[in-house]
C-alpha cells in the first residue's frame, strides 16, 4: 500500500514539474501543422513548426536549452550580449544550424561559426527551410550616431510559417517600419527603458499595426520590469481585439 502511495506520489510530482515546464509554450494551427512557441527568457525565445526548430536570440546558458531541440535555425538580432550570447552559443548543438544574422554580428561570430551564416540586412529577405525570413529595421529614436541601438546595425524579423506572420521586434523604439507592418498574426514587442521604449510608445504601435497576438518580451530594465499588466490595459482599452498574452519571461517575476 505505501509503496503504491509513494509510486502516485512520484507520478504526481514529476507530472507536476513536466506541466510547469511546458505551461510558457503556446501552440498556433497552420495550414500544414502546428507552430510552438516557447518563451526562454528576456530577449530569447524557441519556435517549432513541423520538426524544424528555430532559436532566437539564444541567452541565459546551456541549462535553458539541454532539454529542447537542436536548432536547424539561429537568429540573431543585435551585437549587445543579451543577443550575442557566445557562451550560450557555444554550449549548444548547432552542428545542424542556419545562423541569420545582420553584418555586425556576423564580424562578432567565431570562425567555427562562418560556414554557417547568411547575412541579411535591413529590408532583405531570405527562404531556408520552408520559412520566409526578412530583416526589418531595429533603432532608437532620435536617430543618433551614438544611440545604443544605431539604424541599419541590428535586425528585427519577420517569419513567414505557413502564411502566418510571426514579427520579432528586436532592440527598437516605435519606429515608423514597425508602425506599417501588416497581417501580423504574432508580434513579440520590447518595452524596457532606457534601452528601447516605454509601455506607452509600444502600445501606440500595437495600436497602429494591429498583430492578432502580442507578447510583451524584453521588458527588464535598469530600474526593474516593465508594467506589461498596464501595456495590456491600455492596448485592450482601445482595441479588445488584440490578443495581448502575458507569460514569464523572467525567473522572478
Amino acid at each position: 500500500m505505501r509503496k503504491n502511495i509513494f509510486i502516485g506520489f512520484l507520478f504526481i510530482f514529476f507530472s507536476g514539474i513536466i506541466s510547469s515546464q511546458n505551461t510558457n509554450i503556446n501552440e498556433l494551427k497552420t495550414s500544414t501543422g502546428i507552430l510552438k512557441i516557447q518563451p526562454i527568457v528576456h530577449g530569447s525565445l524557441v519556435l517549432t513548426h513541423n520538426n524544424k526548430t528555430i532559436y532566437v536570440d539564444p541567452y541565459g546558458g546551456f541549462q535553458l536549452y539541454k532539454n529542447l531541440k537542436t536548432p536547424d535555425i539561429i537568429l540573431i538580432t543585435d551585437i549587445h550580449g543579451d543577443h550575442l550570447d557566445l557562451k550560450t552559443l557555444d554550449s549548444i548543438d548547432t552542428s545542424k544550424a542556419i545562423f541569420i544574422v545582420p553584418q555586425e554580428v556576423a564580424s562578432k561570430l567565431p570562425e567555427k561559426y562562418k560556414s554557417k551564416i547568411s547575412i541579411l540586412n535591413n529590408g532583405q529577405g531570405i527562404h531556408r527551410l520552408d520559412f520566409f525570413i526578412k530583416a526589418i529595421a531595429m533603432y532608437n529614436l532620435p536617430e543618433e550616431e551614438n544611440s545604443k541601438h544605431p539604424k541599419g546595425r541590428g535586425n528585427g524579423y519577420v517569419l513567414t510559417i505557413d502564411a502566418k506572420q510571426i514579427y520579432i521586434s528586436g532592440d527598437t523604439e516605435d519606429i515608423q517600419e514597425m508602425r506599417v507592418l501588416q497581417n501580423i498574426d504574432i508580434a513579440f514587442i520590447c518595452m524596457n527603458l532606457p534601452f528601447t521604449m516605454d509601455i506607452h510608445q509600444a502600445a501606440s504601435a500595437v495600436l497602429e499595426f494591429q498583430p492578432k497576438v502580442v507578447y510583451p518580451y524584453h521588458y527588464r530594465g535598469s530600474d526593474g520590469y516593465s508594467d506589461v499588466k498596464e501595456f495590456k490595459n491600455i492596448v485592450n482599452s482601445k482595441n479588445s481585439n488584440i490578443d495581448v498574452r502575458l507569460v514569464k519571461w523572467y525567473p522572478n517575476n
